[in-house]
Order: C-alpha cells, then structure tokens, then sequence
C-alpha cells in the first residue's frame, strides 16, 4: 500500500531552490512568517554533499522550519519525514522532525505528538540523518501518533539546543511507508490503524467503527492487547482476534459477519464470558435467529444468569436458538444447594400464597418448596420481602395452617428464571454435562413453545429442566437424552427428576430417560407423551419403583401413547389441589393410554404400571382409555397392572363414567383385566339365579355398574332337559366388593353364557 501510487498523492514538499516563501519559520499555517527573504535563511547552490540547499541560522530557541503546503496524514497510512543536516559554524545545536497537526480546516489537533525524537549535531561539517514517522496508529517505530482525527500536517524540523550556529539542510522527503506494517495479509484492516489502543482503559469503540467503515469487504484484525470498549458495538466485517475485548455488562458486542461462540470466546478471551455477551447479541440482533456453538464445549464455573447477560430485556418473544455444542459443570462451590427453613401460614382459600414468611428475604424465586401437605415440585413463584408473602406456583393439598417448611435453591447451569417471559426460544444438539454438580435448565417464569431437540442432559444433580412457574407452555421435547447420576442408587434412594412441567399443551416425543426418581411431573392439560423410553429400575430383587410419568390435574386431558415405560408406572394424582375432596367438576378425567410397552423386573408383587391416586375423597374415574398395551414382568409375577393408591382416600367406584379398559396384552400379570370384561359363565345345576362374578377383573377393582349383553352359548334347559327361550333380569353391583351381578330367570335353569360387564355406565 504506497497512496503516493494508489490515489496519486504527492506528499514530497517542494525543493527549497523553488522557493523559500513555501517555508515558515513558524506552525506552517498560512500567515505564519516565512523565510522568504529573511536575514538568517539563503539558498545555496552546489553544496558538496547536499547540491542545492538552504543554509540557516539559529537565531531562536527553537528554529522552526514547517512546510505550508498540507501533507494529508489518514487513517491507516504511515509517513516517513527524513532530512539531511550538517553544521557549519557556531555553537552545536540538536535536530529533530517536526510537524503541526491539523483535524481540518485550520484547526489544530491537539493532545498529539507533534515532534520526533531529537538527534545531536556533534561535529562540524559532519552530515547527520534525522527522521520520524507520522501516522494514525501507536504502532512500533511510529513517533507522532496521531489517530482517525487527523486530516494532513504541516511538516519540516526543529533546530533546538544554543543559538548561533549555522546550519545547511538538505530538501526534505516524505515517503509513504505503510508497508513496513504491513504482514501478508493486505486483506486485514488493522483497528491500531484507526486509533485503536490497547491499554484496557481508552475508549476504543469510535476507532472500531472506523475501522469498520474502512474494511470494505476486508476482515478487521486486532491485535495483540486488552481493547476497551465503552459502548455497543456493531462490526459488520469479519473479525480475526489477537487482543482481547473489554466491555460493560450492559453494552453489546454484534459480530454479523462472525456471530458464533468461537469469535466471542476469541474476543473475551473467556469462555463464560464470550458465551454471555454472545446470548446478548443474539437477543438484540435482527440478522440472526441462532447462535453456533460451534461444536466447542464451555466449562461452566457457576450458573450463568441468561437474563442478567441480557439487561436490556425482561421478557422476549422473538424465535431464537442456540445449537451445536456443548456445556460442562467445573467442580466448584458455586453449584452447592441453598437451603431455608421458615416458618409460614397457608390458607387454601388463597391457594398460592404463603403469608407470615418469617425469613423471606432468604428465599429465592425458583426454590422448591417441601413440607406437610405439600406436593411435588411445588416451587417458590415471588417473594414479596416487605410484606412477608410468598407467592407458590400450584396449591397445597393438606397445609393449611402455620408449619415449618424447607425450601431449596437448586444451582441450575443455564438459569432463564430472570426472564418475566421468554417465547419461542430453542436448543438443538446441546448438551448440558452435569457432572452430578448441578441441575441444567431452570425455565423463565413465563413463556410458550421452549423447545430442546436432539439435546442430551447428562448427570444433574437434582433436576433436568426446572419449570417453577408458566415458562413451560407448549414446551417442545424431542429426541432428547437425560442420563441420571443416580444410576447406581436403589430406586427408594433417588431424588432427580428429568424435567416438570406446570403449564398446558407439553409434547414430549422420542426422549430416553434413565433412572431417575421420575421422569416427568406433569401439573397442566392437553399433554402428548409420545414415543418415548424411560427406565427406573435397580438391581434389587423385589424392588420397590417410583413413577415415571406423574400427572398432578385431575382433568389432564393427556396422551401417553407408544411409550417403553420400564420398570416404572404412570400415577395420576390431584396433589397439588389445594381443596383435594372433590367438589364439582369432571374428576380423574380426559386421559389416554395407548399402545405403550410396560415391562417390569424384579419387582413386588403388588407393583402395578397404571395408580390412580386421590388425595380427596368424592372423585371418580370419568374419560379414561386403556388400549393396546402390553403389560409384562420379566421375572416373577406382578398381581395386576392397575389399581388405586388408597393412602389418602378411595376412588368412588359408584360414579365411573366412560372408562375404556380394553385390547392389552398381559404377560405374568395374574389378573388381567378389561371394560368392558367379557365372562364365560358355565351354570351345572339349574337354578333361577345365577351368580356372574367378575373376581377383580374389572379395571381398578370397579363395581359392576352395568351388563352389554347376555348370550346363550348352547341351549338353555330345564333341569329334565327342555330347551327354554327365555331371557333373564339382572341386578348390578352384588357382592361384597360390589362386582357381581345376579341373573333372574323365570324358573330355574342350567346353560352357560357369555356376559359383557361395564364398570362404567
């Protein structure tokens, strides 16, 4: 780069032979005094080693000699001012380069180097080399750095030292020697060349800019050094990192060209950080929609507050992902569990509050919340310190009153809590390594369609995916891997759960899930579970199991359907009800189980793949399907596959309504049942009342509430052997357990008969 050749300038001044009212012995500006025609300046010609040249005497402290004419000085390009002096009498002064800098116009640019370094005359007649470069950058061997302000420069010498002497000075030369900076890469647009420092302190964000502006189409290179950079910033070239970038936690870094982990982590020079300030970009710039991690993996040291990388937003609801990489735990204290205990009064008819918190101020939004009464994932919504007020995210079943609860920070890699809401957000082909240190994902409070595709959650220590309050409408799971660190644990022992969701609408679809406490707690409606496999079991011999899947609505409205349910069982509860005795309503209702693998091993006897369990009395089965399954114990034998969890009350079997049990397979289970059950009912001796018991095979040990049909299977005869064509009355619900029904005949009989009961009506 030479611009004497590329833009056609002419930085050399003009010989002096041509005339010496072009040099000022003042700042070169025009109306400074010249030496046209001064007592101490002459031309001279055919000096032996210089030819033509001007002799000068020292007359003033400092003898300035400035060229009038303007040597234009810009960004990026590097001058080299040189001259030839030698002394020829008088007392031996010292030399150096001078120039008067300008931003334009008239005006002086101030606060810049303005001379060279200074050179002493030692001998007479001696002929001394003096020079200094110009230029926009503090680069090495550069004497007046004079930044992307600079306009041109009036250039020339001072003569500094005693006055006297008599001096004679070649023509002066100004050459571009931006080459000398220049590596291989003519490509590379360097940020020093604008200004640029890298001191960690000055404000570089205008240098940047201007080095933007110049690229052209080239990549912006910076050096080695700590940049500071005081405000945001947008670079819409491409980036090669030497230096390091310092900015503000509120000021934003958009690489457009460059915009992926690896340019971030390059600029920061941290991990953690280049991936804050990278989210940061990515929720404040239109031209990306994902953010590539590029495959790299970051050492998380602790959680990483996404809202707090992102201060000037509270909720967002625009499509964004991030992909392709990975997050791994450091060991660390920073991912320790905060524990509190306080006391606090619930009253259910303000179901999500607690009130008279007696230490508030340490209890944190997102921390689940255990007590008496107190259902699963219960989480702490708000806390309102002033008034003492805890506000919860689902009701408790049995708390009301004044107790003691515990609440629990869980330390989450990636916590989104901040965020009032947060839409539309995606990751695809992440993992989070726990390393048993931490849980991974804590939702925001609110929000739709939180999506993870092709994600693996590997060892948290408590939870998977944290939802503590709304932020988990729609949530999209597909294709994703959790792996526990409890594999080694007896299932009684194990507390992590794979993920919880509060809101409606979830479709979870193609995941694996590996021995965890459970897999998914499900608090709202309109739930797909579809196609996926998740194992609990342990190496014990008649081992007890938790559940999979929990559904905690009693009206779920949900689809578990396709699923390898192994060594686990779905419960369905209403635990979270803060009046759990039913009151009106539709009950245990709206729920489809299809299709699914149940398969068990070295189990209890009593264990069973489907428990419905009521915390309150009055409720009843109303909507429920039950097909296709297959229901399997490996080893041993399992008594039934479905029943109901009576700890707390019983179902009442009375008002079953539309419940479909019907078209499974059972393998090892001793009784298998149906609904409708379709009995073979053999009577040997005549009678006119005959007896049809449905010993237990109605689903969840129902009432037999109703007959489809009675058909003769042979004739129905006498006891001497007349056929009668005779149809009996029946009555419903005998028994102790109420799941008999007599049929009346009009005389007594013996045949045998297929009878198709309903627990339902």
């Amino acid at each position: 780069m030479n611009k004497a050749i590329t833009e056609n300038l002419n930085l050399m001044p003009p010989a002096f032979a041509e005339g010496l009212d072009q040099w000022s012995s003042g700042n070169g500006t025009a109306g400074s005094d010249t030496y046209d025609g001064a007592a101490n300046a002459t031309l001279v010609a055919a000096d032996a080693d210089f030819g033509d040249c001007l002799e000068l005497q020292k007359v003033n402290n400092t003898q300035r000699l400035r060229y009038m004419g303007q040597t234009p000085v810009s960004p990026g390009c590097y001058l080299q001012v040189r001259a030839r002096i030698k002394v020829l009498s008088g007392a031996l002064p010292a030399v150096r380069i001078a120039a008067w800098a300008s931003s334009g116009g008239t005006t002086h640019l101030d606060g810049v180097v303005e001379v060279g370094p200074s050179v002493p005359l030692t001998q007479y007649g001696q002929v001394f080399d003096v020079s200094a470069i110009i230029g926009s950058g503090q680069r090495g061997g550069v004497d007046m750095a004079w930044g992307r302000d600079a306009q041109y420069g009036h250039v020339g010498l001072d003569l500094t030292g005693a006055n006297g002497a008599v001096v004679r000075i070649e023509d002066l030369v100004v050459e571009d020697v931006t080459g000398i900076y220049l590596r291989d890469m003519l490509s590379l647009v360097d940020v020093v060349d604008f200004g640029a420092v890298g001191d960690n302190s000055t404000d570089n964000t205008a240098a940047f800019e201007a080095a933007d502006q110049a690229a052209d189409g080239r990549r912006i290179l910076v050096p080695e050094g700590q940049f500071y950079l005081g405000d945001t910033l947008s670079l819409n070239h491409e980036v090669v990192f030497e230096g390091r970038l310092r900015m503000p936690e509120n000021r934003i870094l958009l690489l457009t060209k460059t915009f992926d982990f690896p340019s971030y982590a390059a600029a920061f020079g941290d991990e953690e950080e280049g991936f804050k300030k990278a989210f940061q970009a990515l929720l404040n710039n239109v031209d990306h929609d994902s953010l590539d991690l590029g495959g790299r993996m970051i050492t998380v040291n602790a959680p990483i507050d996404m809202q707090a990388a992102v201060s000037n937003h509270s909720s967002y609801s625009t499509r964004r992902m991030i992909r392709n990489g990975q997050f791994t735990a450091a060991d660390s204290s920073n991912w320790d569990t905060e524990t509190v205990t306080a006391q606090a009064t619930y009253d259910p008819d303000d179901k999500r509050k607690l009130t008279n918190v007696s230490n508030a101020a340490n209890i944190k939004v997102g921390s689940v919340v255990e007590g008496n009464g107190v259902g699963r994932e219960i989480y702490v919504a708000a806390v309102n310190v002033g008034a003492g007020e805890v506000t919860l995210n689902q009701g408790l079943f049995d708390a009301a009153g004044t107790q003691t609860f515990t609440f629990r920070h869980f330390k989450c890699m990636l916590d989104f809590s901040g965020f009032d809401r947060l839409s539309k957000f995606n990751m695809a082909e992440i993992e989070l390594q726990c390393n048993s240190r931490c849980s991974a994902i804590r939702l925001a409070q609110t929000g739709a369609t939180f999506s993870m595709e092709n994600c693996f959650i590997s060892r948290p220590k408590d939870r998977g995916i944290t939802s503590f309050n709304t932020g988990c409408q729609g949530m999209l799971l597909d294709h994703c891997q959790f792996l526990s660190a409890e594999e080694g644990l007896e299932v009684p022992d194990r507390v992590s759960i794979a993920f919880n969701v509060n809101a409606n609408d979830p479709k979870v679809r193609n995941c694996r899930a590996t021995r965890f406490r459970h897999f998914c707690v499900l608090a709202g409606v309109n739930n797909t579970i579809i196609g996926n496999h998740f194992f609990q079991g342990d190496d014990t011999t008649e081992g007890v199991r938790t559940a999979g899947i929990v559904l905690t609505s009693t009206y779920c409205s949900t689809t578990i359907s396709d699923n390898y349910v192994d060594n686990c069982f779905i419960e369905w509860t209403n635990e979270q009800d803060e009046d759990p005795d039913f009151d009106g309503g539709f009950s245990f209702s709206a729920l489809s189980i299809s299709d699914n693998v149940f398969l068990s091993s070295h189990v209890v006897p009593w264990f069973t793949p489907i428990v419905v369990k009521p915390y309150g009395s009055g409720h009843f089965l109303n909507g429920v399907t039950v097909s296709g399954n297959k229901f399997r114990t490996s080893s041993g034998r399992i008594e039934r596959a479905e029943r109901v969890d009576t700890s707390f009350s019983d179902l009442d079997m009375n008002r079953a309504n539309d419940v479909f049990f019907d078209g499974n397979t059972f393998h090892n289970v001793d009784v298998q049942v149906a609904n409708p059950l379709r009995l073979r009912h053999s009577q040997g001796s005549a009678s006119g009342t005959w007896t049809v018991d449905a010993e237990g095979q109605l689903p969840f040990e129902g009432e037999a509430r109703g007959v489809d049909s009675i058909v003769p299977l042979g004739p129905i005869e006498t006891a001497g052997g007349a056929d009668r064509f005779v149809f009996p009355f029946v009555n419903l619900r005998q028994g102790n357990q109420r799941d008999r029904v007599t049929l009346h005949w009009s005389e007594s009989l013996r045949g045998t008969v297929m009878v198709q009961l309903r627990m339902d009506t």
